[in-house]
């Protein structure tokens, strides 16, 4: 396709070619009105010619000289925008000396433009620094927070979330698709920014829920002028069988309208199991025991009646009594097991040792003028407890204990004792009235703020906790001991985070609070507010058609104008054929590394998931779009969603360029190059150099998806077929 520049030098060749024939003919028709008609015009002929040679010369090195290097430079200046580092070059000694002076003019101005952004940068940076400390601090908290949050638009996107939510909505297994039980890296991206909630919790859940909390709102304000926090509850069955109880708040703007709202997720499937298991066990009681209960009555009734009856008849009657309630007292116990292992559910489990430093910390911090030292304490024992109740209780006991007994030092033990845990309150002083101590136990507990709970006592919350009171004294040693018997647990392994980068944590962002919502239409939408997939492929070879396959897909989200990372799909691929030599040379992926992997058609639905909703961009896309169209057939699986290409847009924004390869682009705009020839890597820097052309693509006027898709039609590149 000819350039600009091109078509200019033919135009002005052809104009200057008419001049100059006009000019000699009328030169040789002024001198040779002697000569012969045939001879006048072979000299015409000839002098044109080499008129026309020595002009096409002159014009040419006069385009080189100053137009074409012109029009780079120009390019170049553009190009400075996305790259500061960026230096214009008048393309060596085509360029007229002017031209060069013009572009070492021009690189001294970036050098100083360059200063001054980075110093402004700087700037930016120091005054942004508390900032972005308060913005790390939530996305830590947010991280290590034990319950499962979710903060969505009103269009259901999902605006942040944490780990936790992460792993308990993907952690569940897909039997459609074959995945194990838990998340692993490209095998399951349910949850991430941009996409919707719609596509992990039912709609209508949600939608029922956001109305309640709308019409909460719209209530008129109480005499007290208290602001209005309606909540929403209700449970979620996840497509593995989970059930989530979910709580509903509202995110309000400025002007208090609904533009959010925040869920978080608690896993109950094993309450509510236990819950029917218990269910079930109470039902089963209760007919087992009107069943005993009636064969005890029916026997005493008889007793009664038949006073005479003979020693064998009443000893008959009298077993079948003592059979009966002892069967009643085996289904009591195991009610009460039930209860047990119910109760274990609904307490915390935690360190015994933590529970012993919590209680110390909140002694020194009542300042009761007690001096708490631990003696003997098993670090590896973990209890099952009401840690926020079972405090509490003990600070009124230690209260009572300096009040009314002045004791000042209170020496704390745990240890394992059988199946239980044994925490002893041991102090020096004179026995403690039975009298008294029931009274403690029975005193409603105080609370930090103020105020107390007359149903909340020590005596309740050590019945709440499962466990047992008693309380001894040591003559010979003048010393007293409160000593608790506690349910013990066998901890569960801790939640596996996975190790981030340093850097911004990418789960933290409240800007989409203002992105419309996707559209099937997205040809009027501007670049910078739609969602894209950059995605590549690795291949057995370059021939698609020729039975060439994939043998990984490594792809990133772009979301709100970021890259991100850490929501990365990277899946290894089994073909069903050998590698070649030369491909294991480009991507150093060996048969040995394929082995175990899952097939295309595994991979491919993930993928879909993966990527459904956004915008695909890949380099040179032709080629990667014809493996997966090719698969079409096979799978069901149809990637119909738009897709731009770098390559073709390299073309759009640098038309004189000559090199568009990846690594060419990403020169060109100052992005550093790291695992190339890897799926993910050169999806990393596709993504890098994506971002770095909108700004140049707004520069040329380029600013919605329709628009990009035309220019790129235009291109030479357009045509390639594979």
């Amino acid at each position: 396709m000819l350039t600009s520049a091109q078509w200019r030098f033919g135009l002005l060749l052809a104009l200057l070619f008419g001049l100059q024939v006009l000019i000699v003919g009328a030169i040789l028709l002024f001198l040779g009105l002697g000569m012969e008609a045939a001879q006048r015009g072979a000299q015409l002929v000839t002098l044109a010619l080499v008129l026309l040679v020595a002009l096409g010369f002159a014009v040419h090195a006069w385009l080189d000289a100053y137009p074409v290097p012109l029009e780079r430079l120009a390019e170049d200046v553009v190009l400075l925008a996305a790259n500061p580092g960026h230096r214009a070059a008048a393309q060596g000694p085509q360029g007229a000396r002017a031209v060069r002076i013009l572009a070492d003019k021009i690189n001294a101005l970036a050098g100083a433009h360059q200063a001054l952004h980075d110093e402004v940068q700087q700037k930016i940076s120091d005054a942004s620094g508390a900032l972005v400390e308060e913005k790390d601090r939530l996305a830590a908290l947010m991280a290590e927070l034990a319950q499962s949050v979710l903060v969505c638009n009103i269009e259901g996107r999902i605006l942040l979330y944490n780990e936790g939510a992460k792993q308990l909505l993907e952690g569940q297994c897909d039997p459609a698709q074959g995945l194990s039980q838990g998340v692993s890296k490209g095998m399951s991206n349910a949850v991430g920014l941009g996409r919707s909630v719609f596509g992990v919790l039912e709609r209508g859940l949600i939608e029922h829920a956001l109305e309640q909390i709308q019409h909460e709102i719209s209530l008129p304000l109480p005499a007290t002028d208290a602001p209005a926090r309606p909540i929403a509850s209700f449970i979620a069955t996840l497509h593995g069988g989970q059930m989530v109880r979910i709580r509903m708040a509202p995110v309000r703007d400025r002007a208090q309208a609904l533009n959010g709202f925040v869920l978080t997720l608690e896993d109950i499937t094993r309450s509510a199991a236990a819950d029917k298991q218990r269910d079930a066990l109470l039902q089963a009681l209760t007919r087992d025991a009107r069943a005993m209960l009636a064969n005890i009555r029916a026997a005493v009734e008889t007793l009664h009646s038949f006073p005479d009856m003979d020693a064998a008849k009443k000893a008959q009657f009298s077993a079948i009594i003592d059979d009966e309630s002892q069967r009643l007292a085996r289904q009591i116990e195991r009610a009460v097991q039930h209860e047990e292992v119910d109760r274990s559910w609904r307490q915390e489990e935690m360190r015994g040792a933590d529970l012993v430093a919590l209680l110390r910390r909140r002694l020194d911090a009542a300042d009761c003028g007690i001096a708490a030292h631990e003696q003997a304490i098993d670090t590896a024992l973990w209890l099952n407890v009401d840690s926020y109740a079972l405090i509490l209780a003990l600070l009124h006991l230690a209260r009572k204990l300096g009040q009314d007994l002045g004791v000042r030092a209170l020496q704390i033990d745990l240890a394992r004792a059988g199946r239980l845990a044994q925490l002893d309150l041991t102090w020096v002083g004179a026995p403690l009235a039975g009298d008294t101590l029931r009274a403690w136990e029975n005193a409603p507990l105080a609370f930090d703020g103020g105020g107390a709970d007359p149903h909340l006592t020590l005596a309740a919350v050590i019945a709440q906790q499962g466990g047992e009171a008693a309380y001894r004294h040591h003559h010979a040693s003048d010393t007293s001991c409160y000593r608790l018997l506690l349910p013990t647990a066998t901890p569960q392994a801790p939640l596996q985070l996975p190790v981030r980068q340093a850097g911004r944590p990418e789960f933290y962002d409240f800007d989409l609070f203002h992105q419309p919502g996707q559209n099937p239409v997205l040809d009027q939408r501007l670049l910078s507010q739609l969602s894209y997939t950059v995605f590549d492929t690795e291949t057995t070879g370059l021939q698609p058609s020729a039975g060439d396959e994939i043998i990984s897909i490594g792809a990133l989200r772009i979301v709100n104008g970021r890259l991100l990372q850490q929501d990365s799909f990277d899946q290894l691929v089994q073909p069903g054929r050998a590698l070649t030599a030369e491909s294991i040379a480009v991507h150093g992926i060996s048969d040995a590394m394929l082995t175990g992997q899952p097939t295309l058609d595994q991979v491919l639905p993930r993928f879909h998931r993966y990527a459904e909703e956004t915008v695909l961009v890949a380099h040179n896309a032709a080629f990667d779009m014809r493996f997966l169209q090719l698969k079409e057939a096979r799978t069901g699986i149809r990637f119909s969603q738009p897709v731009l290409d770098t390559l073709l847009l390299s073309q759009v924004i640098h038309p004189h360029q000559q090199q568009h390869s990846l690594d060419a682009i990403a020169a060109r705009l100052g992005v550093s190059i790291v695992g190339r020839h890897t799926a993910l890597g050169d999806a990393i820097v596709t993504g890098e150099v994506f971002l770095k052309m909108l700004p140049l693509l707004a520069e040329k006027g380029i600013l919605t998806l329709k628009q990009a898709r035309d220019a790129e039609q235009k291109t030479a590149y357009a045509s390639l077929r594979y």
